[in-house]
C-alpha cells in the first residue's frame, strides 16, 4: 500500500470497500478495493476469488474494468482497478430529463460489447445492473463487479445458486428456483437495464422475491406451459399460483420510448432463455437511429432463424 495516496472512499460492497487512490509512482488514479479476511484462517472468500480469475483469465477488453494488480494488505488483500469516475446507476439518477436516442443507443452498444466479449469467453456476470456498469471521464461504459460470475459450457449440467443477480435485475427463472440456467439471466438483466435506460427507472422494482415475480408478471403476462415451456421444470412452480393475466402492451407501460426500442426490449424479457436475443446479435449497428428486432426472435412474425443480426 506504501505506492498509493488514498485520495477517498468511493462506496461498499458485499466483500471490500473501494477508495479512490494515486500511484505515487506513476501519478496514476485508481480505484482499490480492500478485502479483509474475517479470520487469518478464512483464505481468500469465493466471491473475490471469482472476481480475481475473471479478470485475469480473459484478456483485456474496452468494455470490461481492468485489474491492474492484486497484493496481500494486513488480513486481507487489495485488489487494483483502472479509476472510473462514475457508473449508469448515477447516470439514470442525475439524468435531468430523459436520456436521449443517442445516448440509450451508446449505452446500450458499449453494454452488449462487454456482455458479448464476456459470454464468449464462457463466463457468466450474474450481477448485471446500473450499479455494476461504471462509466469513466470521456463517457466509456465498462462492466464491473465480477464477484458472482461463473464459467459456463454449452453441455454443462452442474448446478448454481439461484440466490444471484440483483433483485430488480433477477429473471424468472431464479425467481422460480432454477439451479440449472445458462447466460440467459445476464440477458434478462440486460433487457431490464435497457428500459430503465428509455425511462428513467427500473422496470420491475420488487421489495421481495414474490413482489418481484409479480411486477414481472403483471407486465409479461403469466407464463404458462406453452409460452414456457420448462416452466414445470423449475423448483418452485408449484409453490405458488398467480392468476392468469395477459400481456400488458410496452407501449402503455413506456410510452415515450420509440417504437423500435421497445421491439428491441421484446427481445431480451422472454420467459424462455434460449429464446432471448444473444448479446453479440445487435452489434451490427448501422449509424441510423433506428433499433429493430431481428426476424430471428422467438415470436415475431416471419420469423427467420438464420437472421441474427440487430440494426439499432
Amino acid at each position: 500500500m506504501d505506492q498509493y495516496i488514498i485520495l477517498g472512499r468511493i462506496g461498499e460492497g458485499a466483500h471490500g470497500i473501494v477508495f479512490k487512490a494515486k500511484n505515487i509512482e506513476t501519478g496514476e488514479t485508481v480505484a482499490l478495493k480492500k478485502v479483509a479476511l474475517r479470520r487469518l484462517d478464512d483464505g481468500i472468500p469465493n466471491q473475490a476469488l471469482r472476481e480475481i480469475k475473471a479478470l485475469q483469465e480473459i484478456e483485456e477488453n474496452p468494455h470490461v474494468v481492468k485489474l491492474k494488480a492484486v497484493f496481500p494488505h494486513g488480513a486481507g488483500f487489495v485488489l487494483v482497478f483502472e479509476y472510473m469516475l462514475s457508473d449508469l446507476a448515477e447516470v439514470i439518477r442525475n439524468a435531468q430529463q430523459p436520456l436521449t436516442q443517442a445516448q440509450v443507443k451508446g449505452y446500450m452498444l458499449m453494454l452488449l460489447q462487454g456482455v458479448a466479449f464476456c459470454h464468449a469467453n464462457s463466463i457468466m456476470h450474474r450481477d448485471l445492473k446500473p450499479a455494476n456498469l461504471l462509466i469513466s471521464s470521456t463517457g466509456q461504459l465498462k462492466i464491473a463487479d465480477f464477484g458472482l460470475a461463473r464459467l459456463f459450457s454449452s453441455d454443462d449440467s452442474r448446478l448454481y445458486s439461484h440466490q444471484v443477480a440483483t433483485r430488480w435485475y433477477r429473471a424468472p427463472e431464479l425467481l422460480y428456483g432454477a439451479r440449472r440456467y445458462d447466460e440467459g439471466v445476464d440477458l434478462w438483466a440486460v433487457g431490464c437495464i435497457f428500459a430503465e435506460l428509455l425511462n428513467n427507472s427500473p422496470l420491475f422494482p420488487g421489495e421481495n422475491d414474490i413482489e418481484q415475480l409479480c411486477c414481472v408478471l403483471r407486465i409479461l403476462g403469466t407464463p404458462t406451459q406453452h409460452t414456457w415451456p420448462e416452466l414445470p421444470e423449475l423448483p418452485d412452480y408449484n409453490k405458488i399460483c398467480f392468476k392468469q393475466k395477459p400481456p400488458v402492451p410496452l407501449e402503455e407501460v413506456l410510452p415515450d420510448a420509440p417504437p423500435q426500442s421497445l421491439q428491441l426490449l421484446r427481445c431480451f424479457l422472454l420467459y424462455p432463455s434460449r429464446e432471448r436475443v444473444r448479446a453479440a446479435q445487435p452489434l451490427c449497428l448501422p449509424t441510423t437511429q433506428s433499433c429493430l428486432c431481428p426476424s430471428g426472435a422467438a415470436g415475431w412474425p416471419g420469423r427467420d432463424p438464420s437472421t441474427s443480426m440487430i440494426s439499432m
